[in-house]
């Protein structure tokens, strides 16, 4: 374990705002953040990659000379920023700054991760590596090996989800497994949570902080702001301060030794996955009923296909027994949603 990253029993907590917008608003941040007494580091974001040009950017050099003018009022608190390349890298040294992380656009390429850790060869500055956009546990890995191999000895990964076709209402895909089989690689490396970028909402951050403490995660990276309302970036996903303190007050910290074995952890949670993918082609599922019913309403066709409901059970049951599925099971569940899917298109057809 990093000893930079240490915090024996209790998860270490990263929070600020996703982007540094004045020196106001970032002195207001931290003021509130420093009265809350699990928080050891402050989130800063100087510079923010954007899809579209003309949005904003983040202030830049003039960020950290923010960040250098308030390190001395706040000596219990360490500042760490995003770096995308060997510049940024330079100014966050130059202007004192404690750590540094490499973002999710970043650590997916190769090329940049190798320039960055170029950059940090002979340098003495904590490295957190978020995970690439997709789902590549070879490519996460890679990079905290490059970073690594540069000589960085406090190194942390960041899990903030990945970006799929089916990102069960969160902004991305947690995909729980990927970081834990990353964990089990290098079981020393400091693992944390991103949940404001998973969740993409602050009503969901909580649930998913819970799960990554479940999990025996070793910290948490949360976005706050002053007045989220206000942001320039990301608003949707950040808290409060006085929500954050609400939620580290709230969550539940396994205590080392006693907790559920990981693997049993990880199972769990993928049940629960797949329980909201299930929800969520039951959603689809309902959709396409509702669409056939105006078909049928325009065309003066029943309700009730029974010929083809008969066929559909038969092929679904003959379909269960090869996979080794109870066909009473599959028999009751089929029933269930084909009475819904009547009951909504009924509904349909007599809307007036």
């Amino acid at each position: 374990m990093s000893h930079f990253f240490d915090k024996t029993d209790s998860p270490y907590i990263i929070a600020g705002p996703c982007s540094i917008e004045s020196r106001t608003q970032f002195s207001e941040s931290v003021e509130a953040l420093s009265q809350i007494a699990e928080v050891s580091m402050i989130r800063c974001g100087v510079w923010k990659p954007r899809t579209r040009p003309g949005d904003f950017e983040g202030m830049g050099e003039e960020a950290l000379r923010w960040i250098a003018e308030l390190r001395p009022r706040y000596p219990h608190l360490r500042f760490a920023a995003e770096v995308a390349s060997p510049a940024h890298l330079e100014l966050c040294l130059k202007y004192g700054i404690d750590a540094v992380w490499i973002g999710a656009r970043t650590s997916g390429n190769p090329f940049s991760v190798s320039e960055l850790c170029e950059a940090m060869r002979g340098v003495s500055i904590p490295v957190l590596v978020k995970n690439p956009l997709i789902p590549d546990i070879k490519l996460w890995a890679g990079a905290i090996e490059r970073v690594r191999n540069a000589g960085i000895a406090d190194v942390a990964a960041v899990h903030r989800g990945f970006y799929l076709d089916n990102n069960l209402g969160y902004r991305n895909n947690p995909l729980w497994k990927i970081p834990i089989e990353l964990k089990r690689q290098p079981p020393d490396l400091p693992l944390f949570c991103d949940p404001s970028h998973i969740c993409g909402k602050a009503e969901l951050v909580a649930k998913v902080a819970q799960t990554a403490m479940d999990l025996s995660f070793d910290g948490l990276m949360i976005e706050t702001h002053p007045v989220p309302a206000d942001a320039l970036t990301d608003a949707r996903q950040q808290l409060t301060p006085l929500q954050l303190s609400q939620l580290i007050a709230e969550l539940r910290i396994p205590v080392k030794g006693n907790a559920l074995p990981d693997e049993m952890q990880l199972l769990r949670h993928e049940i629960d996955t797949i329980d909201e993918e299930l929800l969520q082609l039951l959603l689809q599922r309902n959709s396409v009923s509702l669409k056939i019913a105006e078909i049928k309403r325009a065309n003066n066709l029943s309700v009730l296909q029974l010929d083809r409901w008969e066929r559909l059970l038969q092929s679904h049951l003959a379909q269960a027994e090869a996979m080794g599925l109870s066909a009473e099971y599959v028999r009751r569940i089929f029933e269930e949603i084909h009475a819904e899917s009547v009951r909504l298109q009924n509904e349909a057809l007599h809307k007036e």
